[in-house]
């Protein structure tokens, strides 16, 4: 199965406001006629103040690392920094998996890593083991997240299946011109994240999506 790595948005819509940013883990979708994998979120984000969201597919998960696990995991960030030859995009070996590190706190860094991490070579097994655990982050702090507002968004496209009349308070027009905010309780029975909705108006369908969003993010 062919995957696709959702492209990234700027560094200020990342999460938060950008100076909180500490950094944020996107990985591939498999690519599928109902899913839009620029309205998944992302896999991992974490905040300077230990604040951290934990995606899947439609929902996320959120809690808080601790100044000692902070601490851990900047001494980690140190390492992967000076691997020798570290650019913009590396390959661990074989395999579809795509993933995008962003890392805004200190020395910023962004690389784009290919591949299965359990087969990266000696050089990279530093940033592939990191990139393993962000990818499949786990912590006792973790709890169901409650978005208070979507990013709403629509493309004309026909999906298999009957469709949806659209029930949102802004036009269809304005949602395939940029993403709108629309708050959480007009998503109330509605697809989130990356799995997209089949709707109707007039004679067009459309693909909608309903993204959700971190505290203070932008659409």
């Amino acid at each position: 199965m062919r995957h696709v790595l959702a492209v990234a948005a700027l560094l200020v819509a990342t999460a938060a406001a950008a100076e909180d940013l500490y950094l944020s883990l996107e990985a591939a979708l498999p690519e599928a006629p109902d899913l839009v994998t620029e309205a998944a979120p992302k896999r991992f984000v974490l905040l300077e103040d230990g604040s951290v969201y934990v995606g899947g597919t439609q929902s996320i998960a959120a809690g808080r690392l601790e100044k000692g696990e902070l601490k851990a995991l900047g001494k980690r960030l140190e390492k992967v920094r000076k691997t020798p030859g570290l650019g913009a995009s590396v390959t661990f070996g074989e395999g579809a998996a795509r993933y995008r590190l962003v890392v805004a706190k200190g020395k910023p860094l962004d690389v784009v890593a290919s591949g299965d991490p359990a087969t990266a070579p000696a050089a990279l097994r530093g940033l592939a083991g990191l990139i393993a655990e962000l990818a499949t982050f786990q912590h006792p702090s973790l709890r169901a997240y409650k978005p208070a507002s979507y990013a709403l968004r629509a493309r004309e496209a026909s999906l298999p299946g009957g469709c949806r009349s659209w029930s949102f308070p802004v036009r269809v027009e304005q949602a395939v011109a940029a993403a709108q905010r629309v708050p959480a309780a007009e998503a109330a029975g509605w697809p989130t994240g990356a799995q997209a909705a089949s709707v109707c108006v007039d004679d067009r369908r459309y693909a909608v999506t309903l993204r959700p969003l971190l505290p203070d993010e932008r659409p």
